[in-house]
């Protein structure tokens, strides 16, 4: 009787806790780390810089797939759809995760059909200007607008962008008329703002930085209430009187709804280790990024505070969107 009840007592255990016997094993395979953009953008050096160290100390092979389209979210989509075991994760970024469901159909709930796991990485977006463009600060910026409306334009990396919703939100906070010009990924847009044929956009750290150095385009202002180490004389969105236009890009990593806590919390553990490493830091902070890392908690909240925040620019500034 003692040995069957046991026995008994033992498969019950093994029942009641799944996710222990999971979290025990895992990772016991190779896992595949979703990038839903192209290989050699940001979203994929970020990705590719937090895995290797990862798998490291996880004693595991992570492998990349790039799987980009309409804007992150095909790639998104993928990890959402796949099984929940931890195997299939993603690093993917602020327009697909909170920009994304206020533009356009989408086939996810991002955090009904998610697992957030943590905050990667934040990378501030810049305002600059073209040099041909008569304005050298915030003030004058907004006082040569506001002197010829819907004469100015500013470009982005497409609609519904980041980029884009950065611009927008410029014009709520400055209370100025100025066109949005989209393009098909930053590298035209910085292009035609170099030969003058748009005035002003909203980018990427990283992607104007050599521009700059170059003198060959006008920093107005960083959207982030601290200075950067990578730009120290160009001021803050705060130091310039304009607190609510905060304007930065972010990535975080993702894994399909119903994995097991415990799993998430190996990889929640992993990973912000991986972001705390001297080598990871370095490289990524090159490119200008921040590395907050974080709780899965505290990572679905950031993104629902993203979402609401981006919803309202869209409704606010009447950003068509294809809902």
């Amino acid at each position: 009787m003692n040995i069957i009840l046991k026995a008994l007592l033992a498969a019950l255990c093994g029942l009641a806790l799944p996710g222990l016997a999971a979290a025990e094993t895992f990772p016991s395979k190779t896992i595949k780390l979703v990038v839903p953009f192209p290989a050699g953008g940001p979203n994929d050096i970020i990705a590719r810089t937090l895995s290797q160290r990862m798998s490291e100390i996880l004693k595991q092979t992570i492998i990349i797939e790039n799987r980009g389209g309409q804007g992150g979210v095909l790639g998104t989509d993928a990890v959402a759809k796949a099984a929940p075991d931890g195997y299939t994760i993603g690093v993917t970024s602020a327009g697909a995760l909170a920009i994304s469901p206020s533009m356009q159909k989408i086939a996810y709930d991002t955090l009904k059909d998610l697992a957030p796991i943590t905050l990667v990485a934040t990378v501030p977006e810049m305002l600059v200007v073209a040099t041909s463009v008569p304005a050298s600060n915030m003030k004058e910026l907004v006082a040569l607008a506001k002197e010829k409306p819907g004469k100015l334009n500013f470009a982005s990396s497409g609609s519904g962008s980041l980029p884009h919703l950065a611009g927008e939100l410029f014009k709520l906070t400055a209370k100025i008329d100025i066109v949005h010009v989209p393009y098909r990924g930053a590298a035209p847009a910085v292009n035609d703002l170099l030969g003058q044929q748009v005035q002003m956009v909203f980018l990427d750290l990283p992607v104007l930085l050599p521009q700059i150095e170059a003198g060959k385009l006008k920093p107005i202002a960083i959207g982030t209430t601290k200075r950067v180490p990578s730009a120290p004389n160009v001021p803050t969105t705060v130091e310039v009187g304009m607190p609510d236009l905060q304007t930065e890009n972010w990535y975080g990593m993702v894994a399909p709804a119903k994995t097991p806590p415990e799993v998430i919390a190996v990889l929640n553990k992993a990973a912000v280790e991986a972001l705390k490493d001297p080598s990871v830091k370095d490289k990524l902070g090159k490119l200008g990024a921040s590395l907050p890392g974080g709780s899965p908690d505290e990572f679905r909240a950031f993104i629902d505070k993203e979402t609401k925040k981006w919803a309202k620019v869209i409704k606010d500034a009447g950003v068509p969107t294809t809902k």
